[in-house]
């Protein structure tokens, strides 16, 4: 008879957003499997989005160092295997991944991995014989690896961490909440992403018209920080956090908005993960790829005009860029993205 599974080492590398999308999915194994260790292995920036979950050690990715190239990945296998780790998930499936996985094979160890789905992807993505269909989420992918592992999972009643506590550096930032609390996360990875500047500037506008907002607008990287800056002049309810706390403190905060008001990228996925309502605004990718925030009504994902647009989606990830399709996001209307804030203000409040 085959020893029971006590510890499963978890693998997702990648960016922010594809790495917060995991901790639904961890925080639900945790609640059902309370006796199962999980060693997440990943890029140790995003180790402050595992510190809320119990039971859960993090191994950081060293892939500049000990963890380079075939002989790294060896080495990382060895660390893991010290750790007496009965079985592994594989969350990324990609080259990296697959030879962890291989190796834990090899050793006699159970493995699985998420189904990228990348044909069904194509499908929808393509402009010739498009097939435009929900797909399952990212989450549903995850939830089934485990199911493999024979740890089924589900989502209906989902719970989340309580608000954080802020700190006297976040609040020194921010000031004390008296208002509502909005984020707004204007930039993504890839500019098809992005909503145009002057769109997300009458969207500020409107809404800090209203005295009982607060806006908090989120972003990294000198051009997003000066951007962001420029921004956040225009009212006094409005202000940029971008490169004034650190990642765990963003974390922090974010916890504690009303609502995020964000592109298809990591600040969305961070905000839903933490039981936010999370708005997101979509250009050349779409919420049926599955990579909509977790736990968020269809209705909150705002999509560009595919009848202006037909071939929309146009890209997996947002990196491919297609003529004649700069201007999708600008079929989006402030209007609507005010009047879906506040409805979602409404609703935080009940």
């Amino acid at each position: 008879m085959s020893k029971p599974i006590e510890h499963i080492a978890v693998m997702r590398l990648s960016a922010m957003g594809d790495v917060a999308m995991t901790v639904p999915v961890l925080r639900a194994f945790n609640e059902k499997y309370p006796t199962v260790k999980i060693t997440v292995i990943s890029t140790p920036f995003f180790q402050p989005l595992f510190n809320e979950l119990p039971n859960v050690t993090f191994l950081s990715f060293d892939k500049k160092g000990k963890h380079k190239g075939f002989l790294g990945l060896f080495r990382l296998f060895l660390e893991l295997r010290k750790g007496k780790i009965d079985a592994f998930a594989d969350l990324h499936n990609v080259m990296r991944s697959k030879v962890i996985r291989g190796l834990f094979a090899l050793s006699g160890k159970k493995v699985a991995f998420t189904d990228k789905a990348r044909k069904e992807k194509k499908e929808v993505t393509r402009a010739v014989n498009k097939i435009f269909r929900p797909l399952p989420t990212v989450f549903e992918r995850h939830a089934n690896v485990f199911s493999a592992l024979g740890f089924p999972i589900e989502f209906s009643n989902p719970t989340f961490p309580e608000k954080s506590k802020l700190s006297s550096e976040i609040l020194s930032v921010v000031g004390e909440k008296n208002e509502k609390w909005i984020g707004i996360a204007p930039f993504a990875q890839h500019d098809s992403k992005v909503y145009p500047l002057d769109l997300m500037e009458k969207v500020i506008d409107q809404l800090a018209e209203n005295p009982n907002h607060k806006i908090l607008l989120f972003g990294g990287g000198k051009k997003e920080i000066e951007t962001i800056e420029m921004l956040s002049k225009s009212h006094n309810n409005v202000i940029s956090v971008a490169g004034k706390l650190k990642f765990n403190q963003e974390i922090h905060l974010i916890s504690n908005l009303d609502v995020m008001l964000s592109m298809d990228s990591g600040n969305g996925h961070i905000a839903a993960i933490l039981g936010v309502k999370t708005l997101t605004l979509w250009g050349a990718t779409h919420p049926y790829l599955g990579f909509s925030p977790f736990n968020q009504p269809e209705e909150n994902s705002l999509v560009s005009d595919r009848n202006l647009y037909p071939n929309l989606p146009t890209s997996i990830y947002g990196n491919k860029k297609v003529n004649g399709y700069e201007d999708a996001m600008r079929t989006i209307l402030p209007e609507r993205v005010v009047e879906k804030v506040n409805f979602n203000l409404l609703k935080s409040a009940i």
